[in-house]
């Protein structure tokens, strides 16, 4: 197996990873990489079990390699915490994505997507990332916490910046660093100004929420919750979507007769997005730390070890999907990891799904069809996001 190698950070790995995963999982589906010092699991039952078990899998040390450190990190973003306090702040972040916050941005999703996409009619072609699927996720994400419009292309860009990536350290760079930076200090003159002048939004739900944390104690989140709240909100529900958007333009250009069947057929289209994100995930890789020695196919993972669970993998495992590397829009899909699983399941799975069934339902109720011009077509890639950055269409 000397000629197996992964990492998260490689470029020449990044265009198409699944061959090389699928020599993964069935040569070595505990995979070690002395390089960078990581484990790596490919298989999807060993990644579900890991997902389950947050105990010995622990979020607490970050979630991408470039970030994870030793000791356990201080922070408000509840991905890189475990219970009790995760517990805590996550009942009280779900208040932001209750069905009711959630169903009631159906209308502003499809008023975005036709302001967006309607201009495009009748020009030959257009971006689809740059023009459209990256600027839907952070508008709806931003009316639903409460940005001003006046902020939100600023924000948007500090999230893009956020992702920027630098070979050999990947996320871990100044850029990247200053982005976070400054959207943490946007974040807290937005939480003083609801503290003086409250809303109907999710920053004052934040601000005037109370928790008993796990000494029982009532209080208000601190500021750096706050912070670690907002930002991963923002981000979250910005770099994900507008992946997932991008990589079902260019699959289904790749998949036209199944693109003919989902335009005809609007009703197929969410069951058609389950499959998408199974097939392409936004978000392919994350990372755990081991807190004991774990045991899987004879090999010993021991405590304190770094260990990236790779969902894009698990999601083209054949031991769990037949022919699963080929796209089928009536499959059905009873599980995949790509929004994770168990404590760690995305708060905002339901808003991405709706984003990503409008913004296909209106893009194909235009254009039928499309051919991507893959000679100028952009694929970003960090050691945890992976999708489309630029993805011209022609029409």
């Amino acid at each position: 197996m000397t000629d197996l190698y992964w990492d998260p950070l490689s470029p020449e790995l990044r265009t198409d990873p699944y061959p090389l995963w699928k020599q993964m999982r069935d040569e070595a589906p505990v995979y070690r990489n002395d390089r960078y010092d990581f484990w790596a699991l490919s298989r999807f039952e060993d990644i579900e079990a890991a997902h389950r078990d947050p105990a010995t899998f622990s979020s607490n040390h970050g979630t991408t390699l470039e970030t994870m450190s030793p000791a356990p990190v201080d922070t408000g973003m509840i991905i890189w915490l475990d219970p009790p306090k995760h517990t805590i702040l996550r009942k009280l972040v779900s208040r932001a994505f209750t069905t009711r916050r959630v169903s009631m941005l159906e209308g502003q999703i499809r008023q975005v997507c036709t302001g967006l996409l309607e201009p495009q009619v009748g020009s030959g072609g257009f971006d689809y990332v740059q023009d459209f699927s990256a600027i839907l996720p952070p508008t709806v994400i931003s009316a639903l916490l409460g940005v001003p419009e006046a902020d939100r292309d600023h924000l948007r860009r500090l999230v893009d910046d956020v992702f920027h990536i630098e070979e050999g350290v990947g996320m871990a760079n100044p850029v990247a660093a200053n982005a976070l930076d400054e959207i943490g200090m946007y974040l807290a003159g937005q939480f003083v100004e609801r503290r003086a002048n409250p809303r109907d939004d999710v920053f004052t739900d934040l601000v005037e929420a109370e928790i008993t944390d796990d000494q029982g104690t009532l209080r208000r989140l601190s500021d750096e919750e706050l912070a670690g709240f907002g930002v991963l909100l923002f981000s979250a529900g910005s770099e994900t979507v507008a992946r997932h958007l991008g990589w079902a333009a260019s699959v289904l250009d790749e998949y036209p007769a199944q693109r003919d069947e989902l335009a005809a057929n609007p009703s197929l289209i969410p069951n058609g997005v389950e499959e998408l994100l199974r097939y392409e995930p936004p978000s392919p890789v994350n990372a755990r730390w081991v807190t004991k020695d774990v045991e899987l196919h004879g090999v010993t993972v021991p405590e304190g070890s770094r260990l990236i669970l790779i969902t894009g993998s698990a999601g083209r495992d054949e031991r769990r999907y037949q022919d699963p590397d080929v796209l089928d829009i009536h499959r059905k899909v009873d599980l995949h990891l790509t929004f994770g699983y168990g404590i760690h399941f995305c708060l905002g799975a339901a808003l991405a799904r709706m984003e990503g069934r409008i913004g296909l339902e209106e893009t194909l109720k235009r254009w039928p069809t499309w051919t991507v011009d893959r000679d100028r077509a952009v694929l970003l890639y960090t050691s945890t996001v992976r999708g489309p950055s630029r993805l011209p269409l022609i029409l």
